[in-house]
């Protein structure tokens, strides 16, 4: 038996999903999960079905490709075995990464790893440890472009689905940023909006907060702006030190960062404009 999923997004109206569910009945699917959601501010409907049966893409993809034009719908059929392939980039601060590549080893995360970037070496012996390729890209201004140009010939040449920026301490390009639009995925130090810049929890302790957090979201030219896919917080209070505070932000980071590459990897997130709907 095969298990597919099937994302669908199109102008709202009658009959979508009674039209959807009888082409998959067409193909003898038997439907596992169903998630739909109408915004009302952009009126498009959004679905994502998971669904098995023993027929092949092939066919599904002919009974479902009619429905999709009829509906004016962009859409998209995935054999839930094909695992997306993941590119991590990452700075000095290691937990995120180490993070993710131990909950791809236990099954956590349903992806691959095959390729880990940095602008530093200091990680490289993580990826040693996971039997993960390892590729040092030193990132400075008189370089960039070369090294954006190598980064996407990484990606084309390891058949990349998405990007995880792992707590990688540089800005992308604008291009860069519109060439990956929606595959790149961010995990910000802070409930957004918040401190930005350096030491961020020295800046939170200095000002007395009694809620940190951490943010991940999709990367676009706008630093930190990109629609969001996930948040925490925890509740501190005025007598932790900034080191404490490091210690429970970094721990939120890597619990965010991991539910929305699991949320991306299922398929369970689809943009609307500037935010996400997301079927968690």
């Amino acid at each position: 038996m095969n298990t597919y999923i099937l994302i669908l997004s199109c102008p709202d109206r009658p009959g979508i999903v009674h039209g959807l569910s009888g082409a998959l009945l067409e193909v003898d699917a038997n439907i596992l999960e169903n998630a739909q959601y109408d915004d009302l501010d952009t009126g498009l409907f959004t679905l994502r079905t998971r669904f098995e049966t023993e027929r092949p893409i092939e066919d599904i993809e002919s009974v479902v490709a009619p429905i999709a034009a009829e509906l004016a719908a962009s859409y998209r059929i995935r054999d839930e075995r094909q695992q997306p392939r993941v590119l991590i980039m990452v700075s000095n601060h290691d937990h995120c990464l180490v993070d993710l590549l131990y909950r791809k080893s236990t099954g956590e995360l349903p992806i691959e790893i095959p390729l880990v970037v940095s602008n530093h070496t200091d990680t490289a012996h993580h990826a040693a440890r996971y039997g993960v390729r390892f590729e040092h890209l030193p990132m400075t201004a008189d370089v960039k472009v070369q090294q954006e140009s190598r980064l996407l010939e990484l990606i084309e040449e390891q058949d990349i689905d998405f990007v995880v920026l792992a707590r990688y301490m540089q800005i992308l390009s604008p291009e860069l940023c519109a060439t990956l639009s929606g595959r790149i995925i961010n995990i910000h130090h802070s409930f957004l909006p918040g401190f930005k810049g350096a030491r961020p929890y020295h800046q939170a302790h200095e000002r007395g907060v009694k809620l940190i957090g951490a943010t991940a979201h999709y990367v676009t030219s706008d630093l930190d702006e990109g629609p969001i896919i996930e948040q925490d917080v925890e509740r501190v209070n005025h007598s932790m030190t900034p080191a404490q505070l490091t210690m429970i932000g970094q721990d939120i980071e890597r619990r965010v960062l991991a539910r929305a590459v699991r949320y991306h990897a299922e398929d369970r997130v689809l943009l609307i404009g500037s935010k996400t709907v997301v079927f968690s």
